[in-house]
């Protein structure tokens, strides 16, 4: 079965989670806070139901600018992301900071998804698509599919998921591969401790070993689920808990890593290329300190420039990163 992900992206209270929860029938706001506040602050999972034999997964993401490193933990493992904009606001500082992830991230199909059209009257709605096609001139969205969704139209927008997910490829499922960035570790009774991640690369099967990283310790998988139901194996591209054995939820923390053993290497290095979003008004100068995301990590870095004393907005730079 191909196993998809789909992603939200877009300013706070534009409406992603409602738009999710008419798609899924899932309400991804599942902490009293979100619901109390009408934000999203953790990541939420739904699954989109459909006759096509594709298991769609849907990571919805927060968009107040305080949850960025939660949007990320959620976005970089997609096929396919809505950009959801509300027509009564437009394109908003999280909107476009959010579209700046998007292209660093180099995904490649997207549907832009027009809310609260029925606040707005067509003169101002057209101003506002004009906004848009200016933000994504020039990007993987510059010819995306379009829609002003409304209760009477969003079995069409899942007719357009579908359309663009069949053209998703099928990503490398050999279990040596497997690798699952933690973003959730909880108990539940009877089962013991539950991880939950997407699963980027590989496979895994009750009853194998995997390793968690950094520690580089052994652990049994005792179990299986996407999406509420028993598996027997988790493939590439699924939303997917592990019940493990001999651990507390203590000793695991989000951030970590699940793979196959002896799969990665710990390196308090790393040497990258830097690109500064156009749209920044900051300068990242030699020896400056950053936060570093990958996975749903996030960690403090020293940016040592390797051929540039600074770079600025649009600009590049090889640089080596040393970890704490």
């Amino acid at each position: 079965m191909q196993n998809v992900i789909v992603g939200t992206a877009g300013h706070v209270d534009h409406g992603k989670t409602c738009l999710i929860k008419a798609l899924t029938g899932t309400d991804t706001d599942r902490l009293k806070e979100e619901q109390k506040r009408g934000i999203t602050i953790e990541l939420g999972f739904a699954n989109l139901p459909n006759d096509a034999g594709i298991h769609i997964g849907i990571i919805d993401v927060p968009g107040h600018e305080k949850f960025v490193k939660n949007m990320l933990a959620g976005i970089g493992g997609i096929d396919l992301v809505l950009l959801v904009i509300a027509l009564d606001e437009g394109v908003m500082p999280q909107t476009v900071e959010h579209f700046e992830i998007l292209k660093m991230l180099h995904i490649r199909q997207g549907i832009i998804v027009f809310t609260k059209a029925d606040l707005v009257d067509e003169d101002w709605a057209e101003m506002v698509e004009e906004d848009v096609s200016a933000l994504v001139e020039g990007s993987f969205l510059e010819n995306a599919d379009r829609i002003r969704v409304s209760a009477q139209n969003i079995d069409v927008l899942k007719k357009m998921i579908l359309d663009k997910v069949r053209s998703v490829g099928m990503r490398r499922s050999e279990p040596e591969l497997f690798r699952l960035p933690i973003d959730r570790v909880f108990t539940m009774e009877g089962f013991g401790t539950v991880v939950t991640g997407t699963l980027l690369e590989g496979s895994c099967r009750a009853g194998e070993e995997v390793m968690v990283y950094p520690e580089e310790r052994i652990l049994k998988i005792r179990g299986i689920q996407s999406h509420g139901s028993k598996e027997e194996a988790a493939y590439a591209g699924q939303r997917t808990a592990i019940k493990l054995s001999n651990i507390k939820k203590e000793e695991l923390s989000r951030g970590e890593v699940l793979a196959a053993p002896g799969s990665l290497t710990n390196s308090t290095f790393l040497d990258v290329k830097i690109s500064l979003f156009k749209t920044t008004d900051r300068l990242l100068k030699n020896g400056d300190r950053i936060h570093f995301n990958y996975g749903s990590a996030q960690t403090i870095a020293k940016a040592v420039l390797l051929d540039k004393d600074s770079i600025g907005a649009g600009e590049s730079a090889f640089v080596q990163l040393r970890f704490d």
